[in-house]
């Protein structure tokens, strides 16, 4: 009978043990009934911006001012200019003559006893002040109507000449006009401005009206 007691009490001593070894054990989670779930975050796409850069200015086209030169001023080549036109067979320039025919010699301004008078010089009392007024008068002209877009058409770079040759005959009318340019554009952008030069008092020569002839550069630069 003892040791049936004694049996007893060793299993349920056993028993004891057993259950709570399984409690002190903790059993994983079972995940397998679960789905993950994903956020997908959807990214704007980045926006780049070209840089622009402004256009360049145009070229800007200066005209100097103008002076009346010298025939000899004429026959000197010039690398940059059409040959087409031989200005050394202009009319001979006179400063004093006695022909028997004046009508037939073309007088050069700068030696001419009266220059032509450009409108609006005629107040003018020496021909030395009427010189400087057509010269004035001219310059101004040409400049005010001469088209400078002509030179970025072209593509033209630094300094250009254009050579221009008139006269104003007896009747003080615009007549002769030659050109020298680097361009056929550029001398008949001369030839258009010269033509619309206004009528003026003839230039005289003892005390009759003769054709004067009148040369001037217009040598005009571009600027980048």
């Amino acid at each position: 009978m003892l040791f049936l007691q004694i049996g007893l009490i060793i299993v349920l001593f056993l028993t004891l043990q057993a259950i709570e070894w399984e409690t002190s054990v903790a059993k994983p989670a079972d995940t397998s009934g679960l789905t993950p779930k994903i956020i997908m975050e959807e990214t704007p796409p980045a926006t780049i911006t070209p840089e622009t850069t402004p256009p360049p200015p145009p070229p800007k086209m200066l005209i100097d001012k103008i002076e009346p030169i010298e025939d000899d001023e004429l026959d000197k080549e010039d690398a940059t200019l059409s040959t087409d036109l031989e200005f050394d067979e202009i009319s001979e320039v006179i400063d004093i003559v006695d022909p028997d025919d004046p009508e037939d010699i073309i007088y050069n301004v700068l030696g001419v006893e009266e220059v032509p008078l450009f409108p609006g010089c005629d107040a003018l009392a020496s021909n030395e002040k009427r010189k400087a007024c057509l010269n004035d008068k001219v310059n101004s002209f040409v400049t005010k109507n001469f088209n400078t877009g002509i030179g970025e058409d072209l593509n033209l770079t630094g300094t250009n000449l254009v050579l221009v040759m008139f006269t104003v005959d007896t009747q003080g009318k615009i007549t002769d006009i030659k050109t020298r340019a680097p361009h056929p554009r550029l001398e008949e952008e001369a030839r258009r401005v010269i033509n619309k030069l206004p009528k003026m008092e003839p230039g005289r020569q003892g005390g009759k009206a003769v054709p004067v002839q009148y040369s001037i550069p217009i040598r005009f630069r571009i600027q980048d």
